[in-house]
């Protein structure tokens, strides 16, 4: 009888953690929706390598004096492209393709592809 409790309380307590961690998840994932529909370029220099924590990979690109946040595809799409934490260090110039952030006040990109020392890496190639 006790034993069942138990399953039963252990049963309840990993539903409600699961229903309480969905509507972080689901924040933290990027979208297109919040993105200008046009296409957007831009060159800096990188400020912040490829992480690959998170739903998304991200990286910081420094242009003047302004920095840029760069979302990029999950994780597993952008070591798929080629690019790692350790392929772009810090200081250098970066060129990316994506669609800005809709609001003027954000200055972030959604980015496709970022280019590096004559390469490429398209982290979204489907949407070429």
């Amino acid at each position: 009888m006790v034993a069942r409790r138990v399953i039963s309380l252990s049963r309840a307590l990993v539903t409600l953690t699961v229903l309480s961690v969905m509507p972080v998840i689901a924040s933290a994932h990027h979208g297109w929706g919040g993105y200008s529909s046009k296409e957007f370029e831009l060159s800096g220099v990188v400020e912040q390598t490829v992480t690959l924590a998170g739903a998304h990979a991200a990286m910081k690109i420094k242009v003047g004096t302004q920095v840029w946040d760069l979302t990029l595809a999950p994780p597993l799409r952008v070591t798929q492209s080629g690019l790692t934490e350790t392929t772009i260090p810090v200081g250098a110039t970066v060129t990316i393709h994506g669609h800005r952030s809709n609001n003027p006040k954000r200055f972030e990109v959604k980015t496709e592809r970022v280019t590096y020392n004559g390469k490429t890496y398209n982290v979204y190639p489907d949407r070429e």
